[in-house]
């Protein structure tokens, strides 16, 4: 009888731990910045393009775009993003990469990868992070324009709810708001954000 209670923990603990759930994966972005020859920038441009192509081609492959620099530099930036790590990872040790990445150093004097993961990805992660300051003030008013846009045009239709209801309504909002306008606004401010100076 003693032994039969003695184990009866250790059932329970077992049968728990085989119930608790998986943690879903969680996206990656990938961003490789490559200062690329003067006289190179077309041939590279058409390799950024067949490599897209290519990873486009394997499971797990969210997208991908190539942002192209800006006056007075000469500097690309490729982002791509992949389902889980596992996809990215069966991307990173294909034989197709490898023959890319063969055939750009040539184009190239500089390279630089980020990595981001799951909320991060908010952002267009650049491969040089600037000041961490203004990646908090860019979110602060994206978050206060969002809220208070939410307040002014859908509080006076659901005031009478819940308030669970309508702070889960809220986050929802804005969390979706976020995850659409961020990767487009950290693109457009890259400049800023980084505190890059021209060349």
């Amino acid at each position: 009888m003693s032994t039969r209670l003695r184990s009866l923990p250790d059932r329970l603990t077992g049968s728990i731990a085989t119930r608790q759930p998986t943690p879903a994966p969680e996206p990656v972005t990938v961003t490789v910045a490559r200062v690329v020859r003067p006289d190179q920038q077309n041939a590279f441009e058409r390799w950024a393009t067949e490599v897209q192509e290519v990873a486009a081609g394997f499971p797990g492959h969210l997208g991908s775009s190539l942002l192209r620099p800006g006056a007075g530099s000469d500097e690309y930036h490729l982002v791509y993003r992949f389902r889980d790590d596992e996809s990215l990872a069966a991307w990173e040790r294909s034989p197709e990469r490898r023959e890319a990445l063969d055939r750009v150093h040539q184009l190239v004097e500089d390279e630089r990868v980020a990595r981001a993961v799951g909320l991060q990805t908010f952002f267009a992660v650049p491969a040089r992070p600037g000041p961490a300051w203004r990646s908090w003030l860019l979110t602060v008013a994206v978050v206060l324009l969002f809220t208070s846009t939410f307040q002014v045009l859908v509080v006076p239709f659901v005031g009478d709810w819940p308030w669970p209801a309508r702070l889960l309504l809220s986050a929802a909002y804005v969390v979706t708001a976020l995850r659409l306008s961020m990767p487009r606004l950290s693109r457009w401010l890259g400049p800023w954000l980084q505190g890059s100076r021209r060349r």
